[in-house]
């Protein structure tokens, strides 16, 4: 057997840290590690060379996911505004919905970090802060972006769900347009015509 120099076992283990990344915001963190390990083309083994644990795996997969966002975030966010807007509108895609493991962290990990809070401390700490993060780029005036975070997590939790089905782009549709109608994220209220 050959040794696998240094370089290539980093370079091995930063896949393995993307792949899960990926997977786990696709599929949750019950992932085996076998799949994981299987997904980037090495041997089950070879986890445990790299890894202390599939926790520390987690911690580790979940802070590359909000660091990769928070690369791509500072350098699309240029005008308040116009962010925030292309913001909303590019969370409550069709593209988003169908792309978990690319998308956002916020949605991809919320479910399995509130099913084992203690399991993952760090990255529990990490997915708080940046929970926080996210709600801050949403912020207008008085709005802390909180409300907003939470409509656009929970339509695209919600679309995820009946993916397939027509309510799906519906909530997605009405998400944006509560969160782009009035600025803030709260719609005005409706004048009636009839």
């Amino acid at each position: 057997m050959s040794r696998v120099s240094q370089a290539q076992a980093q370079e091995n283990r930063q896949r393995v840290v993307a792949a899960a990344s990926r997977m786990f915001r696709e599929k949750g963190t019950a992932v085996s590690i076998a799949d994981l390990m299987k997904a980037v083309g090495l041997t089950h083994g070879g986890f445990y060379k790299q890894f202390a644990s599939k926790e520390a795996l987690v911690d580790e997969a979940i802070a590359h996911a909000f660091a990769e966002q928070a690369a791509h975030s500072a350098v699309t966010l240029v005008e308040h505004e116009a962010a925030r807007r292309t913001l909303i509108e590019h969370y409550l895609s069709v593209w988003h919905r169908d792309h978990a493991g690319d998308g956002c962290p916020v949605s991809g990990f919320a479910a399995d970090l509130g099913r084992e809070p203690d399991q993952a401390a760090r990255a529990h700490h990490v997915y708080i802060n940046a929970v926080r993060n996210r709600a801050a780029q949403l912020a207008t005036g008085d709005d802390d972006g909180m409300a907003q975070l939470c409509t656009m997590v929970g339509a695209l939790v919600l679309a995820r769900a009946t993916r397939g089905n027509p309510l799906s782009e519906e909530l997605l549709q009405a998400a944006r347009t509560a969160l782009t109608e009035s600025g803030t994220g709260q719609s005005e209220p409706q004048q009636r015509t009839d």
